[in-house]
Formats: structure tokens, C-alpha cells, sequence
């Protein structure tokens, strides 16, 4: 929203305090249902843009959520070939998994300083030019480490923008939050399940050249950057460029402080544990119970569509509810009863489990709702979201690592399902604990 210092109006209702104008441009936070805003936060939104500024927005934000995905689970459809192709070890395998977190985690944090600096809309666009020339530049590496530093391109730029994306939503749609988040949501599981689905399918219709299948989603990338451009001279909505810090950003709350901080981004890091360990090696584990290349990209996609329409549901129902507990376990017991289905049986019930799991996945948008829900003030979202992303996708680095390690030390799925199942448990736990009707605001 505009920085400009507001003007009087003879119209206007009286005079508000200095606290209270000071966070005007914070009232994009969502409302709070049960637990109620402080009066320094009910002042309604400044007026948003022009038609055609929202609705490049609107489409920038779809491009670029279809965007966030393809990256990472065209690689795991191809994972097999890519390993052959490169002559990796399932340990090497296994650390480039890893990869996707651990890029989140690093370049994630510096979203927030990055959108103050140059605005968001300006970020947003570099990483969309990222992701293209890192999907361009990586089928055609020559070896492991060029893989591994096209693909960290590629996932800088999606770092930037999976903080970003809640943090435009909030400044250009203040008073359609929900609807918003559950749309790009939705195109992100979308991008998600496409990929998973048509890499080898694609693949094969170019000759069976791995480096082909996994270049061509460049051009997704390509078309995603151009909404962007014309919104770049837009960076006042941003609170950016040389003007100093509106004083709500001075007075965010120190996240680090907040036990619900702290819970959130254990929570958000358990469920993309879960979440990179499925896109990295789902389709493996099918494959290797019987099940043929594309019928297991197909159950991969399966599971990411399952986000598609629970994607714009559990947003709208979190924010009806006082407590997000009850939604988290729900989705916990899912992920428990697919892991226990796919140790058991792996390729008879393949479609049963890959549903089950998807549906445990929509943890994501879960957590994403969880940041707007608790705390009062865009500020604090801000912070809370790189924040929470951050140390999330840090404690997600591992998993797919171990379970890489765990599966060519024992030959088998036995070990690893079995330590993707245990992750639930602690999963629900923390979870009911980072949905608890309470503000990062109130515990700093």
C-alpha cells in the first residue's frame, strides 16, 4: 500500500492517535475471528491501485505459484534417470533433495530486507528470472556440481518468492486474504501436480532425453516473469525504495521472543519434511515396488493434486476456527494411515496411499494461513513468515538426506517409510500447539 503520508480529509471520521495512523499500512493483516484486533489496527486499508495493477497482480501471482514446484518435482519424477545421467550414489541422490530446503532456508530470510529494498513486486520478478535460467542452465550441467548450482538458481528464486507471495497478497488484497491465498495456493498445488504428472510423459515424447524433460519447464518460467515487469515501477505498495521505515515496521514484534514463533516454524518445518521427502522419492519407492515410470509420476501427481481443492478450503476454514489443532491432526492421522499403507503395501493400494498423503500435504497451506493468523499487524506477518519459513526449511534439511542415506544402507523402503510415519507424531503435536488462539504480538 501507498507509504505517502495520509491527508486531511473534512470527510474523514476524527482524528485517530499517532499509533493508530502509524499502522495504517499494516491493516492488511487479516482480521482475527475469535481473538479480536488492537484499536492500533483497525483502521481501514488505504485505497488499493488501479484495475489493471491488480489484476497483473492477480495473474503475476498465479504464474508464479505454478512456478514454485516444477523445480523440484520434475527432478523427482526423473530422479532415477537424472542419478544415472550424472552417476550419483542414492547418498548424492539423497543430498540433492536436501538442496530445495536448505535454498529456502538461506535465501528466504533475506526476502524481507530484499522487498523493503527494492519491493516486493521488483524481488518477486527476479526470482521468477531466476527460476528460468537456472531450469535453463541445469539439464545441460556437466556434471553433479553444475547440476547442483543451476538447481540452487532455480531455488533462490523460489526462496524469495514463498516468502513473498502471503506478504503481496496481504498488501494488494487487504480485504481478500483468504480468497487470495487459497487461489495462488491452488496454483502452486496445480504447478506441483502437473509437473510430477507430465515430466516423463514429456520426457518420452522427446526422445527419452532426461535433460530435455527437465529444460523444458523453463518456459513456464519465462512467461511468468512477464507480469511482473510492468508492476516494477509500483514500489511504493511495497513500503520500499529510499523512504525510511513506516514506524509499524520499527515497531514489529522481536519473533525470535515468541514461543508460537518458535512452534509455527517447527510445524512448518516437520510438514516440509514430509513434503520434500514425498516430491524427491515417492516416485522411487512406486518404481521400485513394480510399479512402471509413469504410472508412478502419475500417483506423484495424484498426491500433489490433492492440493488443488483442499488448497482453497483449509484457508478459509482455519480462519473460522479458534484453534487450527483439530485441522493439523486431522491431517496428521492422513499422513499416518498412507505411511502405514505404504509400508505394508506398497503398489496394492499405490492410488489409496498417494491420496492419503495428499491430503496430509495440505499442511502447507495450513502453516501458510497459521502466519496470518497469528499476528495483528503486516509487520509482524512480514517477519513471522520469513521467520517461520526459514527455520522450517532449516529443520526440513535432513530428511530427505536421511532417508537417501537410510535406503542404500538398507535396501530397502522398510526403514525410511517407518521414519516418514514417526514424523507425524511430532507433527500433530507441535501443530496443535502453533494453533492456539494467540498473537507473536502478545507473547513479544
Amino acid at each position: 500500500m501507498p507509504d505517502e503520508p495520509q491527508t486531511l480529509d473534512p470527510a474523514a471520521p476524527p482524528a485517530r492517535t499517532a499509533t493508530s495512523t502509524a499502522t495504517t499500512a499494516d491493516s492488511s493483516a487479516p482480521a482475527r475471528p475469535h481473538g479480536g484486533t488492537s484499536p492500533a489496527v483497525q483502521s481501514p486499508p488505504a485505497a488499493p491501485g488501479p484495475r489493471w495493477s491488480l489484476a497483473l497482480v492477480t495473474v503475476g501471482l498465479v504464474l508464479a505459484a505454478l512456478n514454485l514446484r516444477p523445480a523440484i518435482t520434475s527432478f523427482g519424477a526423473l530422479l532415477a534417470d537424472v542419478s544415472d545421467g550424472l552417476h550419483m550414489s542414492g547418498s548424492v541422490a539423497g543430498v540433492l533433495t536436501s538442496v530445495p530446503p536448505l535454498c529456502f532456508a538461506v535465501f528466504g530470510i533475506t526476502a524481507p530486507r530484499l522487498a523493503r529494498r527494492f519491493g516486493p513486486a521488483a524481488v518477486v520478478c527476479a526470482g521468477m528470472a531466476a527460476i528460468f535460467t537456472g531450469l535453463v542452465v541445469r539439464p545441460f550441467a556437466a556434471g553433479t556440481a553444475g547440476f547442483l548450482a543451476a538447481s540452487a538458481l532455480a531455488l533462490m528464486g523460489i526462496a524469495v518468492s514463498n516468502v513473498l507471495m502471503p506478504v503481496i497478497v496481504k498488501r494488494y488484497f487487504p480485504d481478500r486474504v483468504g480468497s487470495m491465498t487459497g487461489l495462488y495456493s491452488m496454483a502452486l498445488a496445480l504447478g506441483t501436480s502437473v509437473a510430477a504428472a507430465a515430466t516423463v510423459p514429456m520426457t518420452d515424447a522427446l526422445g527419452g532425453d532426461w535433460r530435455l524433460g527437465l529444460g523444458v519447464w523453463a518456459a513456464l518460467a519465462a512467461l511468468a516473469v512477464l507480469p511482473w515487469i510492468p508492476l516494477l515501477r509500483d514500489r511504493a505498495r511495497g513500503g520500499t525504495g529510499d523512504r525510511p521505515a513506516a514506524p509499524a515496521e520499527t515497531t514489529a514484534p522481536r519473533i525470535a521472543r515468541s514461543r508460537t514463533a518458535w512452534a509455527l516454524g517447527c510445524f512448518f518445518g516437520l510438514q516440509a519434511t514430509g513434503a520434500y521427502i514425498t516430491m524427491g522419492w515417492m516416485p522411487q519407492i512406486f518404481r521400485d515396488a513394480g510399479v512402471p515410470a509413469s504410472t508412478a509420476g502419475v500417483l506423484l501427481a495424484v498426491t500433489m493434486v490433492m492440493g488443488v481443492p483442499l488448497a482453497f478450503v483449509i484457508p478459509r476454514l482455519a480462519t473460522r476456527m479458534r484453534n487450527q489443532g483439530p485441522i493439523v491432526v486431522a491431517l496428521g492421522l492422513c499422513g499416518l494411515a498412507g505411511y502405514t499403507g505404504l509400508f505394508l503395501a506398497p503398489a496394492g493400494g499405490a492410488w489409496v496411499w498417494a491420496v492419503l498423503l495428499g491430503v496430509s500435504n495440505c499442511s502447507f497451506p495450513l502453516a501458510l494461513t497459521m502466519i496470518g493468523l497469528r499476528s495483528r499487524t503486516g509487520a509482524g506477518v512480514v517477519r513471522l513468515s520469513a521467520f517461520a519459513q526459514s527455520v522450517g526449511y532449516l529443520i526440513s534439511i535432513p530428511g530427505p538426506l536421511l532417508v537417501g542415506v537410510l535406503y542404500q544402507h538398507s535396501g530397502g523402503w522398510s526403514l525410511p517409510i517407518a521414519l516418514m510415519g514417526g514424523l507425524m507424531v511430532p507433527q500433530m503435536i507441535i501443530g496443535c500447539l502453533a494453533g492456539r488462539d494467540r498473537t507473536v504480538e502478545d507473547e513479544c
